[in-house]
């Protein structure tokens, strides 16, 4: 169902001779087996779990297809997320649809079949021929790898009509012609939408120790970052540092980089990245390594340039360090989910108080009046997993509203940041910005601050930080020293 176009404005055409020739005298390929994803036992008991919570209707659930960039350039391919987590597949435009059969339910893959190179389209198809892009594993190697019946992704538009006769529903916003093809039930797809989300809540030991290893290649991460410091110019500097770890010992960042300095830690979502970073300034590096198997860390880190926090940003970084503590301190099976919010908002604003921001906390903690979202204004906390923002359509009463449970991953991140504009700060404190955010994962017992070991008290921040500077070559000198 893809609309990439297969061949380009600038190609020439394909004379008769060149197609023969192209297309003979190629050795038969391996008759090997693939091997099965890893965890394929988990993605099964996936696909079980759904065709439980929904018997007698067809589930379909596609995976998207590669978006223009420019042109006929593409982005790199990411998967959908629901998809990947009941499949394992990464390749563009597959569907996976769940066909009822009594006592549940058959798994059908739409995907692409391999036609060799006897198949022109292996080289003059720049969309999906082998010679462009790579080959693809076919239909039976497909079968074999993830475990499941595969199809022609030809023969999906005509077995739609047949699945639309019947009780059924789809994910929708993931697959523009599908979502046309396929009249909609808002109130079902939406249900299924919110299904898949919630089955994400609670983490299995697959995704645990997957989230470990994005969080351990994001420490990596925010090492280089630590020793590119001294001699960066720029944010942009940070945001390709980090960004070349991710693509060496992950997939790709889960994220936009983050790579604020200076008052840009003052805008929450700052990915310009093109700021030229000052003496004695703060740098917020809010950034994670999406793994192979699309896990992605959250982290943020607020560090020094100079190796040293000046008097004042210590104040405030010790000040949002206390709240983490109080949120981390609340984060155990059984508690509100916003109860770590809470926690970590009385002390701000306790904090505030001391600093003359505002002249009472409990008047600015009171629910009508909520001020401290002026200096503070998001969540410490939201899901983590395939997405950073995981579960995203998951019902408030089981997220927002709902209870914390062993196996849930999240991130606590409490911030504060003055605006350099804001009348209402003391003027020592305008333009700080400052947020330190961890993952924690949820235990019978309490709590398991997965990114314990990226430094985050002040002491170790500033020794991290010096650690670079004293990596400079001998006569090197720092420019923010």
């Amino acid at each position: 169902m893809s609309d990439q176009s297969a061949r380009a404005s600038h190609d020439s055409g394909v004379p008769e001779n060149l197609l023969r020739f192209m297309t003979s005298g190629w050795a038969l390929p391996p008759a090997t087996a693939a091997t099965p994803i890893e965890g394929s036992a988990a993605f099964a008991a996936r696909r079980a779990a759904l065709s439980r919570a929904f018997p007698g209707e067809a589930l379909i659930v596609p995976t998207g297809h590669e978006k223009t960039r420019a042109n006929d350039t593409v982005y790199r391919f990411r998967p959908g997320t629901a998809f990947y987590y009941l499949t394992g597949n990464v390749e563009p435009d597959n569907v996976l649809v769940l066909m009822p059969k009594a006592g549940g339910h058959d798994a059908v893959l739409y995907c692409e079949p391999n036609p060799g190179k006897t198949d022109a389209t292996f080289f003059t198809d720049r969309a999906k021929g082998e010679l462009w892009v790579g080959p693809r594993l076919g239909l039976e190697q497909t079968a074999q790898r993830y475990g499941m019946k595969t199809t022609s992704l030809a023969a999906f538009p005509d077995d739609l009509k047949e699945i639309a006769r019947g009780p059924h529903r789809a994910l929708r916003g993931v697959d523009p012609q599908l979502d046309v093809a396929l009249a909609a039930d808002a109130e079902r797809d939406a249900a299924f939408a919110t299904a898949l989300s919630e089955m994400r809540l609670i983490k299995d030991e697959h995704e645990v120790n997957e989230l470990r290893g994005a969080i351990a290649a994001t420490h990596r991460g925010f090492d280089d970052v630590v020793r590119a410091l001294p001699g960066a110019a720029t944010e942009r500097v940070i945001e390709g540092v980090f960004n070349l770890r991710a693509r060496v010992d992950g997939n790709d960042v889960g994220y936009n980089t983050i790579a604020a300095s200076g008052p840009n830690a003052c805008t929450l979502h700052w990915t310009r990245n093109d700021r030229t970073i000052g003496e004695n300034e703060l740098v917020l590096i809010d950034a994670g390594v999406e793994a192979q198997s699309l896990y992605t860390a959250d982290v943020t880190r607020t560090l020094p340039v100079s190796g040293t926090f000046t008097a004042d940003q210590r104040t405030i970084y010790e000040l949002v360090l206390a709240a983490q503590d109080a949120a981390f301190a609340k984060c155990a099976p059984g508690n509100d989910f916003l109860a770590p919010n809470a926690a970590a908002m009385e002390v701000l604003a306790r904090g505030l108080e001391r600093l003359g921001v505002i002249p009472s906390a409990a008047e600015a903690l009171e629910d009508q009046n909520q001020f401290y979202k002026r200096y503070s204004l998001h969540n410490v906390s939201h899901m983590l997993g395939l997405d950073v923002h995981d579960c995203a359509q998951a019902r408030a009463e089981t997220y927002r509203f709902g209870a914390l449970a062993p196996g849930m991953v999240l991130t606590v991140e409490p911030g504060l940041y003055f605006q350099p504009d804001d009348l209402t700060v003391p003027a020592r404190y305008r333009g700080i910005g400052i947020r330190i955010e961890d993952d924690v994962l949820i235990t019978p017992t309490g709590v398991d601050i997965l990114s314990a070991a990226i430094p985050r008290t002040v002491d170790d921040v500033e020794a991290w930080v010096q650690s670079g500077l004293k990596a400079l070559r001998p006569g090197l000198r720092a420019p923010h020293a």
